[in-house]
């Protein structure tokens, strides 16, 4: 069975969906099978993968509510060994409609479920606050992902974060884990950034990944054309740092990668 991973956290704005697209891409770029869950109504895992949102026949929604099964409403991308189970704004209606149905919490566990063995990772991109998606997506995850913008209040609402996943081992998944925290949007030219980091060390210990994602301009281009770093400008450092990130996943969970890293094949 895939490891499937939530990359969650309820503030907005840290790099959520950067990671999600960027990091799903690194892991395929190894050769390994990759569907990229987007959980969030906005729909911009969706965009950001080159999908137009506003003309999907079904989406993840359509999957939640039973109406289809994932297999049907998956969609292939530019990039080899990576799928993407869409999503668009008919997901805000979802946690209204799905609050009354038996076992709400495991609608997303189910649905992935059935893929079976088809893919070697499921990536999950929630949406930025702690409700009913949220829940689906630790409920079905191995582990979470979550990234933490380098910026003062970077701990700011991770406890609120905690909390829930506390909660949700208690309910309903006892063997969900921390992936780890990712810092995002480091700027090494500022010395308030490693003052973060060490602030983000000294709260979190092991728990804080060795990659740091850095501030990129060719990261914030690469998803007004639909494309992720790696297809965008594949010798940026914002590809270097999700290569990096991937390498390190890839090195918690031996026996999943099925090719060292792609920056050896460069």
């Amino acid at each position: 069975m895939p490891r499937v991973i939530a990359i969650a956290n309820q503030k907005g704005g840290v790099g959520k969906t950067t990671t999600a697209i960027n990091l799903s891409a690194a892991l395929a770029s190894a050769e390994l099978r990759i569907l990229l869950v987007d959980l969030d109504p906005q729909g911009n895992s969706t965009s950001g993968l080159g999908a137009d949102k506003n003309a999907l026949s079904c989406s993840v929604y359509e999957v939640l509510t039973g109406a289809v099964p994932p297999d049907q409403a998956v969609l292939l991308t530019e990039l080899d060994g990576l799928a993407l189970l869409p999503a668009n704004g008919n997901l805000i209606g979802a946690t209204l409609e799905l609050v009354d149905l038996p076992e709400r919490e495991t609608l997303l566990r189910r649905a992935l479920h059935s893929l079976g063995d088809s893919y070697d990772y499921v990536l999950i991109d929630c949406p930025p606050s702690l409700g009913l998606l949220t829940v689906n997506a630790l409920v079905a995850a191995d582990s979470i992902l979550i990234p933490v913008q380098c910026e003062y209040f970077a701990l700011e609402g991770l406890s609120d974060l905690f909390g829930t996943l506390a909660r949700v081992r208690d309910a309903f998944n006892p063997r969900l884990e921390v992936e780890g925290v990712l810092i995002t949007m480091y700027d090494d030219r500022l010395n308030l950034s490693g003052q973060i980091r060490d602030n983000v060390r000294s709260h979190l210990g092991p728990q804080l990944l060795d990659t740091v994602i850095p501030r990129n301009v060719r990261l914030a281009e690469c998803p007004s054309f639909g494309k992720p770093i790696i297809l965008y400008d594949s010798r940026c450092r914002g590809a270097d740092s999700y290569v990096q990130l991937a390498n390190e996943i890839l090195a918690k969970h031996p026996g999943r990668s099925r090719r060292n890293s792609r920056s050896e094949l460069n």
